[in-house]
């Protein structure tokens, strides 16, 4: 049977999962014809709002789009993409054009020729926990979202007023607060796209929304310590062990336990990149007893050591820091 403590929201705590770092923002000031290419940038997602004007967007596998004032678009899957408006522009590319440093990961770019303009903000993103990739994995390629025809559309347009009155000029705090609004914009974005398209309603996200299946993971979620087995899992959401395992291979795509031992090596390997917590410590979290169990197993299911992604995380980190 559900107890008190059995997740009500599990789409929901994914959702909470979804904390971002900033890997740049950018207010960009465009003048026709003009075109961008933008950069694979692996583990990030692009925001891209239109502020004034209008562009397309051209990303692989995914239908060109146009882009209009009060527009915002995500590229969720680090893919290089596109921005253009006008033809006979010759690409420029974003990290060759000159740019000016407000502040660290905030830029303002102008590039064009001169015609018609078209203001944006533009922001690249990095979630570190395993949850939120493993929905992020689950989105499409673009996700385009209009603000004026939106279901909140009162919220939706408030904050994009706030974002062009603070970028048409810059005040003190204001790079603080547009990048703070961007990272709402991208959650919001995220749940429209959730709410209103049926490929949501399909695979890990459907099994989310399974009123028994999306409790046991958020359970997992939740305690990647605990010993999960199916007939714990099972008795946790009110199920036979045999039906329980039945319907999470089905709506999951992979059997319970294989589920379990997926998250807590997710969960192991941000907690790595994220933190210098002593591995034994770390093992410890997410059910271990010794460290060299978890090491092992760590290696087993990732292909490298605990010791090798700290070490990585660690060197990138202090090239980011470095002026």
């Amino acid at each position: 049977m559900l107890d008190a403590m059995t997740p009500a929201d599990p789409l929901g705590e994914a959702l909470h999962f979804l904390r971002m770092s900033g890997t740049f923002y950018c207010r960009s000031e465009f003048t026709a014809p003009w075109t961008l290419e933008l950069p694979a940038m692996d583990s990030c997602l692009m925001l891209h709002v239109v502020t004034s004007g209008q562009c397309r967007l051209e990303t692989a596998g995914a239908e060109p789009c146009v882009l209009r004032t009060g527009d915002l678009a995500l590229v969720p899957h680090g893919e290089g993409h596109r921005l253009s408006c006008g033809a006979g522009a010759l690409p420029g590319q974003l990290f060759d054009l000159p740019r000016e440093l407000v502040k660290d990961r905030y830029e303002v770019l102008r590039h064009g020729g001169g015609g018609a303009a078209t203001s944006m903000i533009c922001a690249a993103v990095r979630f570190d926990h395993a949850a939120a990739h493993r929905l992020l994995e689950a989105l499409p390629r673009v996700i385009r979202v209009d603000a004026w025809n939106s279901p909140e559309q009162d919220w939706l347009q408030s904050t994009l007023r706030l974002i062009v009155a603070e970028a048409q000029e810059l005040r003190a705090g204001g790079e603080t607060i547009i990048t703070r609004l961007a990272d709402i914009l991208v959650i919001q974005a995220i749940r429209s796209w959730l709410a209103s398209d049926p490929a949501a309603q399909t695979g890990w996200l459907g099994a989310l929304r399974d009123r028994q299946i999306g409790r046991a993971i958020a359970l997992i979620h939740r305690d990647p310590a605990c010993h999960w087995t199916v007939a714990s899992l099972a008795r946790q959401v009110g199920m036979s062990r045999s039906a329980f395992a039945a319907r999470f291979t089905h709506r999951v795509g992979e059997p319970a336990m294989q589920y379990v031992a997926r998250w807590k090596m997710h969960a192991a390997e941000a907690w790595l990149k994220d933190e210098e917590t002593p591995l034994a410590e770390l093992a410890s979290r997410v059910g271990y007893e010794s460290e060299a169990a978890f090491s092992r197993a760590f290696k087993r299911f990732t292909g490298v050591s605990p010791g090798s992604v700290r070490r990585t995380a660690l060197r990138e980190v202090r090239i980011q820091s470095t002026p």
